[in-house]
């Protein structure tokens, strides 16, 4: 059976460390997830523990956690039974694999290990990475978007002897759908950066990014809730929800959810346990049904403001404030690091953003269009 390169890669290497860098879909995580329970088939009652990591466990549990299922039920080796949710553990063929996130310094200080994967590794500090590694014995597997030109990954582990470097793009992934790829290239003509990236999976170069000016910080006790934005996803798409605060000048964001594949009442249940009761939600406008749907599941949900420059008029208002990204917060994080504006064939900057890496970005903005600024005839003033 065909299989992504990633694959070949995680399953025949022998090396302490290995370390895939690949752009956007080209299987790395499915890959190592799959490598990682056939090993556990081939060892049955070996003993093994098996670490799966990344920075938070919202982000672990909506990808790395649902792949492992999916590869157990397409196996049929799930048994509820041998899985404890409560702690995150799954006992496969007499093997321990553990699921944690890097900000439960307990777990990540606890037991040893035999083998340590990391997903989205370049989300890790320096310290994370080598508190993870005291305790593990037998090798270690990361995976990451090289979006960042100047990391410690490439200072301290892909330099080592006994590590081995793959990269792979979505190329390598036989199992892309055409309008996928067809997405993926169209980033050729619209951000080279991107391109460069996710398309081909080389490490990013500095540019300029529209949000340079923006920190790290919980949400201060006083900050008030000005609304809760909502940017629509499903199938290649998240739904990103954010929660936005404000304090004097400062605008403090904290990420709620960002997950594809959600149903309109999947959405709603998650919801009731997200947001404050009667919080104030603003959805994007370009689904009117979807609006009407979350309000007769009882939300109070408005559409946003939409006009011929919205778009730009909301990063506007946004960098009007100061910005603040709760740490948990990785997917919007990611993103303020990544939108760009677009640029012609020579490099030359355009006043319009590109199309991508704005999920969480989108649902901001149409809180600060509608909660921060007045229109008039299409025009729009900050309050």
């Amino acid at each position: 059976m065909k299989q992504p390169t990633s694959y070949h890669h995680a399953k025949n290497s022998k090396a302490k460390i290995q370390i895939h860098q690949g752009g956007t879909r080209s299987g790395k995580t499915y890959s190592i997830l799959q490598c990682l329970c056939e090993w556990c088939f081939l060892n049955k009652n070996a003993g093994w523990t098996i670490t799966v990591a990344r920075k938070t466990f919202p982000s672990l549990r909506a990808s790395v956690l649902r792949d492992f299922i999916t590869i157990l039920e397409s196996q049929n080796w799930y048994n509820p039974a041998f899985h404890n949710k409560s702690d995150n553990i799954y006992m496969l063929f007499g093997n321990l694999i553990e699921f944690l996130s890097i900000d439960q310094p307990a777990k990540v200080r606890g037991r040893k290990r035999n083998i340590l994967y990391v997903n989205e590794c370049t989300e890790l500090s320096r310290e994370d990475w080598r508190q993870l590694m005291l305790r593990t014995t037998d090798r270690a597997i990361i995976d990451f978007n090289p979006s960042e030109e100047f990391h410690w990954i490439y200072d301290d582990l892909i330099t080592r002897d006994d590590a081995d470097f793959f990269q792979t793009t979505y190329k390598d992934n036989p199992f892309l759908e055409q309008e996928v790829i067809e997405e993926i290239e169209r980033l050729k003509e619209t951000d080279s950066n991107y391109w460069r990236i996710y398309g081909l999976g080389m490490r990013g170069l500095s540019q300029s990014v529209i949000f340079s000016e923006w920190q790290q910080m919980e949400i201060p006790e006083d900050a008030k809730l000005v609304a809760i934005g909502l940017d629509w996803g499903f199938t290649n798409d998240p739904s990103a929800v954010v929660a936005v605060y404000k304090l004097e000048h400062s605008l403090y964001f904290d990420e709620l959810l960002y997950s594809t594949g959600l149903t309109n009442p999947d959405l709603a249940r998650m919801l009731t346990d997200l947001i404050p009761e009667r919080a104030e939600i603003v959805a994007d406008s370009a689904e009117p049904k979807s609006i009407e749907e979350l309000h007769r599941f009882g939300f109070l949900i408005k559409p946003s403001k939409k006009g011929p420059d919205s778009v730009r008029m909301g990063i506007d208002v946004m960098k009007r404030h100061k910005l603040h990204a709760t740490p948990r917060s990785l997917n919007l994080i990611k993103e303020l690091r990544n939108y760009k504006w677009k640029t012609d064939k020579n490099d030359r900057q355009l006043n319009q953003p590109v199309d991508s890496m704005n999920h969480t970005i989108d649902a901001i903005r149409y809180v600060c269009l509608n909660k921060l600024t007045k229109s008039h005839s299409g025009t729009y003033h900050i309050r």
